[in-house]
Order: structure tokens, then sequence, then C-alpha cells
């Protein structure tokens, strides 16, 4: 649209400094404990609600703790575990593949390098960088997930729709202080004011944000 407009790096790292301070408290989504239960989490979590995967997950963990577990796991049982989660069958099947992967390839511990990871069936980048930075504390790039993805163009970080390309025009723009709890920052900001018709009033950063795509506000 010809009245889009997007941010330099000052501006882009004002706003992001003051999203960052106003959701201080903002963490990763989904529970777990060890890599191990990262991983099964983040597979489970894709086109599902975190809280569907939360509620889910207890039982689940407390059956198989180790990459062993998972890869001589009864593949019935577990989708049976999972009956909640969307595309269960399929989840289940990558799960089991990856545990197997991880037992065999890398001695039951969850891979630390990108790419091995997205080596893992069900596994592409941005579960990559959740691992990363939750389990390993490693930052190499930013999870692009469907918030990211909407709220990146209409706070004028980027025009592109491909998550790789919005990743790109975010590690460009953005100081690697901010990447590591971004995803969790848009997320929780998207939910609670930059909604589908976003409430500008009560938004701490109405004065930068280009509102790029707003039609209407409140």
């Amino acid at each position: 649209m010809p009245n889009d407009r997007f941010l330099g790096p000052k501006e882009a790292n004002e706003l992001t400094s003051i999203l960052g301070k106003y959701y201080k408290d903002v963490h990763y989504y989904l529970n777990f404990k060890t890599p191990i239960d990262l991983v099964v989490g983040a597979i489970l979590s894709a086109q599902t609600r975190d809280v569907v995967v939360n509620m889910a997950t207890p039982e689940i963990f407390s059956r198989y703790k180790t990459a062993k577990d998972y890869a001589n796991a009864d593949e019935d049982e577990l989708i049976r575990l999972c009956k909640s989660i969307s595309f269960a069958g399929n989840k289940v099947k990558n799960i089991i593949k990856t545990m197997r992967i991880i037992q065999e390839r890398y001695g039951g511990k969850v891979p630390s390098k990108m790419e091995e990871l997205t080596d893992l069936p069900g596994i592409g980048r941005k579960t990559a960088n959740t691992i990363l930075i939750n389990a390993y504390g490693i930052v190499q790039g930013v999870p692009v997930d469907t918030w990211v993805i909407k709220l990146s163009y209409r706070l004028g970080l980027s025009r592109e729709r491909n998550p790789d390309k919005i990743e790109q025009d975010i590690m460009r723009l953005v100081d690697k202080k901010h990447w590591h709890n971004w995803a969790y920052v848009m997320k929780t900001h998207g939910r609670e004011i930059c909604k589908t018709t976003p409430i500008c009033s009560k938004c701490p950063v109405n004065s930068i944000c280009p509102k790029n795509g707003v039609s209407k506000h409140l």
C-alpha cells in the first residue's frame, strides 16, 4: 500500500525497548522441565493453542521422560494421550521419528545446533530457534510465529510475508539483546492491545507505530 511506512534501526529499537519493558514479565508459553519435554511440546504446538498443549503434556511428560522412552513408545497410546491436539497422528509420528534420531545420533541429548535441529522431523527454523533459546540460552535468531508475522508488518518492521525473510528483517533492524523474547512480546501485545481492531489509545508505542494495514482502531 502506498501509505505504508517502515522503521529504521533507531525507531525499531526504540519501539522494541518500550514494548520489552511494558511486557517485561512475558516468557515462553509452553510448560516444560527438560529439553526433551520442550521438543515434544514444541512439535505438538503447531496450529494448536498453547493452553491446549499445556493441558495435555503433564500426563505425557509423566509417562515419557527420555528420548528412548519416546523412541520405544506405542504410537496408538501416544496418540490417545494427544487426542485433544490437532493433527495428533502426524505430530506423534514426527515425535517418535525425532526421538529415535536423537537417541541414535546424539546419545539421547537434544542437539544444540540449528542445522541439527532443523534436520529433525517436525522441527522447522521457528521451532529450532525456540529450542535453542529456551533449552540452552543460545540466541541465533528470532522465532517467527503467526503473531510475529502479523505485527511485524503492522509495526513497520517488515513488508515480507515469508517467515525466514521476516526474521532476517528483524535481525537486521533490532539489537540482538531483544531477540530472545521478541515472539512472546509480540504474542502478548497482539492478544492484549494489537488485535484485529487494535486499541491504539492504550498502546505504549502508539506514537511510533506506523499502523500499516490498519483501517480502524480504538
